[in-house]
C-alpha cells in the first residue's frame, strides 16, 4: 500500500513540475483590442493576431525589416519584424506575430504566421471539388 501511495505521489509531483515548465514556455494570444482593454503584457513572449492594415506595410532600406500595423477593427498595434515574411503575408490578410510588446505600445515580432481566409482551397482541391459536383449531377 505504501509503494502505491508513493508511486501516485511521484506521478503527481512529476505532473506538477511538467506543467510548471510548460507554463513558462506558453505564448499567450492577444488582439490589439485585448491589449487596449487589459494593458501591455510586458516581459514575456506572446502572440499578437489580427489583420494587416491596408496601406501600413513599409520595408526599411536594409530590405529585411518590415513595419506594419495589426488591427482587429477595435484597435491597432504597430509591429516591427526583421526577417523574411511568409508567402501569404500581405496587406489585408490575417497574421499572427510572435514576439514581445515594448513599453511604447509597439510590438517586435520574432516570427510571422500568415493566415488565409476560410474560403481558401488549394488549386488541386478546388479542381477535384468541381469534378465531384459535376459527376453528382
Amino acid at each position: 500500500m505504501w509503494l502505491v501511495g508513493l508511486a501516485v505521489l511521484a506521478v503527481i509531483a512529476a505532473s506538477l513540475l511538467a506543467l510548471s515548465a510548460l507554463k513558462d514556455q506558453a505564448a499567450y494570444f492577444y488582439s490589439p483590442g485585448d491589449v487596449k482593454k487589459d494593458g501591455l503584457p510586458l516581459g514575456r513572449g506572446v502572440r499578437l493576431g489580427g489583420m494587416v492594415e491596408r496601406g501600413s506595410l513599409r520595408k526599411a532600406a536594409d530590405g529585411v525589416t518590415l513595419s506594419f500595423v495589426v488591427t482587429d477593427g477595435a484597435a491597432t498595434t504597430p509591429v516591427t519584424f526583421k526577417g523574411i515574411p511568409p508567402d501569404l503575408f500581405r496587406e489585408g490578410s490575417g497574421v499572427v506575430a510572435e514576439g514581445q510588446f515594448q513599453r511604447d505600445g509597439s510590438f517586435v515580432a520574432d516570427n510571422l504566421l500568415a493566415k488565409h481566409d476560410e474560403k481558401y482551397r488549394p488549386p488541386e482541391m478546388a479542381g477535384k471539388m468541381h469534378e465531384t459536383k459535376t459527376l453528382e449531377r
